[in-house]
């Protein structure tokens, strides 16, 4: 087993493509793209001009309603997030409503919170330049009722409390960092960033995003180091824990990286399964395995195949707890399934290797034997 155990397969890193590739529910960021009227204006809804939509972006529309089937009469904050994870915009309810203009295309996770009730999600598709809406019901969180957030006289919730707000000069620098780092501008993101940074240093939600930033450029210590501030000063900043736990795991601090990566799936069961999988990484790579199995197999099901590499800890995992013929069952359906993938051979080789040190029988000696 020490001599297939390394072969250590590359785990989940923080990369272009997974958090501009990060999913966060309390945190999220502004919107992308401004459309048209002044009732988007008034919703945050900012970012790209109208005309990307018809070029390259999608436009989203998400109805908010309550249990009645009505428009949400509590302001609700509605994130965005590509495949799941990087954040793509985040925008205020108007009238139970918020427009967003999402490049580039690809499957988007929509969570809305709102103080007093539970928060919700729904996944949807754009492949392609599109308008489309989606309707989010949320429900009462009875058991948030002795919070501190408002009411009004008829009893709706009129804010989320505990939330610092960004000031206007702060919210656009900020806005305009989180289109730049959605459309992959590293350098306009760095300026707008930096911008945020300096006129709201401690606010968590600019931490984070400067956090993302240094782990698209690779900065892991300093990605390290902002996060943290970020979870000292919003300890339930489930994103922010998640941002964190990546970059210990980057350096390969995997037993330090289990703590926050436990910790945002405690905060938000919906984090994500890139969250599920680097924690599933620092399992195995701290000698966990039964764990690591348990939390590869939830990622990979959470990641409804747009992450089928997955399969392959879950194959390393088993081999770990000495369940060689379950892992070879993986290993060929991975081989079988995704054979164009460069992943597969890794698999092929591995394979190869539980059957030259007779852990598993090759299929010619099982049919054999048959």
């Amino acid at each position: 087993m020490r001599q297939l155990r390394s072969l250590t397969l590359t785990g989940p890193r923080f990369r272009a493509t997974q958090f501009v590739s990060l999913k966060r529910v309390y945190v999220g960021v502004w919107a992308l793209a401004a459309l048209g009227a002044c009732r988007c204006a008034r919703a945050q809804e900012s970012g790209t001009q109208a005309g990307a939509f018809f070029n390259s972006g999608a436009e989203l529309v998400v109805n908010v309603h309550d249990a009645a089937g009505v428009p949400l009469a509590a302001t609700a904050m509605v994130h965005v997030y590509r495949d799941g994870a990087t954040p793509s915009g985040q925008a205020a309810t108007s009238d139970g409503r918020a427009t967003f203009v999402l490049t580039p295309l690809g499957d988007f996770t929509v969570v809305v919170e709102a103080a007093g009730y539970q928060a919700a999600r729904k996944d949807v598709s754009l492949p392609t330049a599109q308008r489309a809406q989606i309707d989010v019901v949320l429900r009462r969180d009875l058991s948030a009722s002795g919070t501190s957030g408002g009411a009004n006289s008829s009893g709706a919730v009129t804010g989320v409390p505990g939330k610092p707000v960004l000031a206007p000069k702060a919210k656009q620098a900020f806005e305009k960092g989180l289109q730049a780092l959605g459309a992959e501008k590293l350098g306009n993101a760095e300026k707008y960033v930096g911008e945020a940074m300096r006129l709201a240093p401690g606010h968590p939600d600019v931490l984070y995003v400067r956090g993302v930033l240094y782990l698209k450029e690779r900065e892991w210590v300093r990605a390290q180091e902002t996060l943290e501030k970020a979870t000292q000063i919003d300890p339930t900043h489930a994103r922010a824990f998640s941002a964190l736990g990546m970059a210990l795991s980057d350096q390969g601090k995997y037993d330090a990286a289990i703590a926050p990566l436990d910790k945002a799936l405690q905060l938000d069961a919906t984090v994500g399964w890139d969250t599920q999988w680097t924690l599933a990484k620092a399992f195995y790579e701290s000698a966990r395995y039964e764990e690591a199995l348990k939390t590869s197999r939830a990622a990979l099901e959470a990641s409804r195949g747009k992450a089928p590499q997955i399969e392959l800890l879950v194959a390393q995992s088993l081999t770990a707890v000495g369940r060689y013929e379950d892992a070879a069952i993986e290993l060929r359906n991975f081989v079988k399934e995704h054979g164009d993938r460069p992943e597969a051979t890794t698999a092929r080789r591995w394979l190869q290797k539980l059957e030259a040190s007779g852990k598993i029988k090759s299929p010619t000696e099982e049919a054999r034997k048959q």
